[in-house]
């Protein structure tokens, strides 16, 4: 009984003996484990090479779109229309016919005076007769020369009377025309204020319909007063050219500038600058509002990416890759133009900075470049 417990304590103390070694060799082993350095984490991020680029110097402003020519239609004689000769809304040609008015008043009134002036032509031919006639009679003492001056006198009506028709004649010939209203400018029509059967009157303030020239356009719009030598002195070498945007559609059209205003308004500080647009297409319409870009010049800069220009409390920086880590520059961003950052100073063309995966980044942290993922 006695060996069987010596034995079983024997047991007990090598088990407790086997417990302490393992717990210690797990101990130790985290000790050493938290002890050991650790190795340095390296960020993959993409990047750039700062490049000198021209770079435009531009002025946005909103702008709004004006006809060059824009004329109201109206009636030169009182009539009635009897023909509209064009669709609403519809692009007409100078010179096409839009509306027929009733012209057989004025046709009866020139059928009347083309008689009067027969008649008075032929008076004239009968009194000149009688004048040829009387003279010779006065010269052969047969007449009196009262007879011959009355003869003369009844010639000179009778001229007189056919000359004075002719020239109205030429009035109601002049009317006539005005019975066919034809378009004055090319461009795209409004709709008919007026129908068939409507008198039309010389009178009336609302225009039958009104032209509004498309092609070319204008666009206006302001500039600030202290912008405004750069913009004369762009249009002056022909580089002022008005990029223009119409929102919602986002098509895109362009022009030069054709004019400056001779005054700054002095409430607001502003001139107005205006672009000839070709506008062939008919993209811009007459009162839209549009979004403008007008570009004055080009200068060189070192440019890089918007996306790699971030912002802290104490400006703006970028992280500046080199020898395998990121480090943090300040740079002054001059502007942004089409999605480039001009940088005016501190970064140097050829140097290369983060584009993507600064978030994770602090000064002097280990970087990889990865490839850009392909777009769908």
């Amino acid at each position: 009984m006695n060996k069987r417990t010596l034995a079983m304590v024997a047991v007990a103390i090598v088990a407790v003996a086997g417990l302490g070694l393992f717990f210690w060799n797990s101990w130790a082993g985290q000790k050493a484990s938290a002890q050991a350095p650790r190795g340095e984490r390296t960020i993959a991020v993409l990047v750039a090479k700062a490049v000198k680029n021209p770079v435009p110097v531009r002025i946005e402003a909103l702008g709004t779109v004006t006809t060059m020519a824009s004329v109201a239609v109206k009636a030169r004689v009182d009539s009635e229309i009897v023909a509209v000769k064009f669709e609403d809304g519809a692009r007409v040609k100078q010179g096409d016919v839009l509306f027929q008015l009733d012209s057989r008043p004025i046709e009866a009134e020139i059928g009347r005076v083309e008689a009067v002036i027969t008649g008075a032509e032929a008076q004239f031919e009968q009194a000149q007769r009688d004048v040829v006639r009387y003279t010779d009679l006065v010269a052969k003492n047969a007449t009196t020369q009262v007879t011959l001056n009355n003869a003369q006198t009844q010639a000179y009506v009778s001229r007189a009377l056919a000359d004075s028709n002719k020239a109205a004649l030429q009035g109601l010939k002049v009317q006539l025309g005005f019975c066919t209203i034809r378009a004055p400018i090319s461009g795209r029509i409004s709709m008919a204020n007026v129908k068939v059967g409507n008198i039309a009157r010389q009178a009336d303030l609302t225009p039958l319909a009104t032209i509004n020239q498309l092609a070319p356009i204008y666009v206006s719009f302001t500039v600030p007063q202290r912008s405004l030598p750069d913009v004369r002195s762009a249009q002056a070498a022909e580089t002022a050219v008005l990029d223009v945007t119409v929102p919602g559609a986002g098509a895109k059209t362009s022009g030069p500038v054709t004019m400056v205003e001779n005054t700054v308004d002095p409430a607001t500080g502003m001139a107005i600058v205006r672009a000839t647009m070709p506008n062939e297409n008919e993209l811009l319409w007459p009162g839209t509002l549009v979004n403008t870009s007008l570009t004055l010049r080009s200068e060189p800069r070192v440019t890089v990416p918007a996306a790699a220009v971030q912002i802290n409390q104490t400006g703006t920086f970028v992280y500046v890759v080199k020898a395998g880590a990121a480090t943090v520059r300040n740079v002054t961003v001059e502007r942004t133009v089409d999605g480039m950052s001009a940088i005016e100073k501190g970064l140097e063309e050829g140097e290369v900075v983060v584009t993507d995966g600064q978030l994770q980044l602090t000064n002097g942290t280990k970087v990889s470049v990865r490839t850009p993922k392909a777009e769908s």
